[in-house]
């Protein structure tokens, strides 16, 4: 473990500076060093217009019930239901689950999808990160995330900030974890990962935080450990003088130090990671990343992606579901209204979703099953049109019905809003050949 020692200080996640500082545990998809190089600035300040366009990702682990949360069909048989009662919103004729009061009142500022299809019976953050499933044994069929395709098209801002993070809590379930896998772009463009695993054998000695400024003493210890890392760290020799750059710079732990927000507004977001999630192979409810997430995209970072608790609910739907909806609702409807309060609505596109929905009807032990027909996503900022619910199920909710939209639509949507034309970009796979960054490339006009 690369340790750097240092005086201890709270951190947004419930440790301290002098844990983050442990640069062992900032890991990025297999190659540490040469993503942390890569590093931008502290951002914009309160009211002020970011520099860049960034997209924050938020991951519901499992797959969450399309009919409890936007889609009640109230008309449907007592088995279809279930016992969750609709309220209205304060968009015209437009109702959702009573267990999200907060979203209600502003479902002006959000979209809602309620049709989306093109998902597999995969558990795996896959479709969710890249739009792509797992296919042939490879995860994301081996094509890149939309993180990594933003971090090869753009690259950082400046070295201080990665342009690609990934908070996604390491799960039990491996393929919830996926916090954006590169695929064939390669480890340069894997995102920073805040709590990974990289360099654990690595152990950076007798270097204090106020010692970091004697140069001298820093790239000593580097050459230490390049001479014995293996070819996995290729690329450390190119990228060592940059490591000195992120290791000197408080940037980034001062982006992901929450201490330094207002009291009342991390009220507002919610503190900790709350227990339970309700799933043993997924991770908790952790409320602090929906604000450490603002926090990194204003200080430089293009895209973060998170993962939001377990949604697999095979039993006791309607007695954890409140629960975990009221996170959700508190949650989400914090990041919104933060943004559109620091005038970064335009700016900060935010899309949260699962791998699929669940079964229309309930099963013996009241939960709902696994339901790759039709799911639901929710999409806010990044200068889109909300304010309105695109698409419809079934009577029973069973299937898309009026304007069906795929997951690669979305994405297409996104990269647009980027800045990234899906239409006509493409990216090397590792033969050299170009690829489409999609299959389906059409945005989703009503929301541009």
């Amino acid at each position: 473990m690369l340790n750097i020692l240092g005086r201890r200080r709270a951190m947004c996640d419930s440790g301290s500076r002098r844990h983050f500082l442990r640069i062992g545990g900032l890991a990025l998809g297999g190659m540490s060093l040469p993503q942390i190089l890569q590093a931008e600035s502290q951002g914009a300040s309160r009211g002020k217009k970011m520099s860049h366009k960034a997209i924050i990702m938020i991951y519901l682990s499992g797959g969450p019930s399309h009919q409890d949360m936007y889609d009640l069909k109230m008309r449907a048989p007592k088995e279809i239901r279930g016992t969750f009662k609709p309220i209205s919103t304060n968009l015209a004729g437009t109702q959702i689950c009573e267990h999200m009061p907060r979203l209600a009142k502003m479902m002006d500022k959000v979209a809602i999808i309620r049709s989306l299809h093109g998902c597999p019976d995969q558990h795996a953050a896959d479709l969710c990160m890249s739009g792509w499933p797992i296919g042939a044994g490879q995860r994301q069929s081996g094509r890149p995330s939309l993180g990594a395709v933003v971090s090869n098209k753009f690259g950082p801002i400046d070295r201080a900030i990665p342009p690609f993070v990934g908070l996604s809590i390491k799960s039990k379930h491996n393929p919830y974890s996926n916090p954006g896998f590169p695929g064939f772009l390669g480890r340069s463009d894997a995102p920073f990962q805040p709590s990974g695993d990289g360099m654990a054998n690595m152990r950076l000695q007798d270097i204090s935080l106020d010692r970091l400024g004697e140069r001298q003493n820093l790239l000593t210890s580097f050459d230490a450990f390049r001479r014995a890392a293996d070819q996995a760290y290729d690329g450390l020799n190119a990228f060592s003088q940059r490591a000195f750059d992120v290791l000197t710079s408080s940037r980034l732990v001062e982006a992901m130090d929450l201490d330094r927000e207002d009291k009342a507004l991390r009220d507002r977001y919610g503190r900790g990671a709350l227990t339970p999630a309700f799933g043993e192979d997924a991770g908790p409810h952790c409320m602090d990343q929906f604000l450490m997430a603002r926090r990194l995209v204003e200080a430089g970072v293009r895209c973060v992606t998170l993962s939001f608790g377990s949604w697999d609910r095979h039993g006791a739907n309607f007695t954890r579901l409140p629960v975990q909806l009221a996170r959700f609702d508190q949650g989400i409807t914090a990041l919104v209204q933060d943004l559109h309060d620091r005038g970064l609505q335009d700016d900060v596109s935010v899309v949260a979703w699962g791998e699929f929905g669940r079964t229309p009807r309930i099963n013996k032990g009241g939960g709902r099953d696994h339901w790759p027909q039709v799911s639901c996503g929710l999409l806010a900022g990044g200068g889109m049109r909300v304010g309105q619910v695109i698409g419809s199920t079934n009577r029973l909710g069973e299937v898309p019905k009026d304007r069906p939209v795929h997951y690669q639509e979305v994405f297409a949507t996104l990269y647009r809003q980027l800045g990234i034309d899906s239409m006509t970009t493409t990216v090397p796979d590792l033969s050299g050949r170009p690829r489409y960054l999609l299959e389906h490339r059409e945005p989703i006009s009503e929301l541009i």
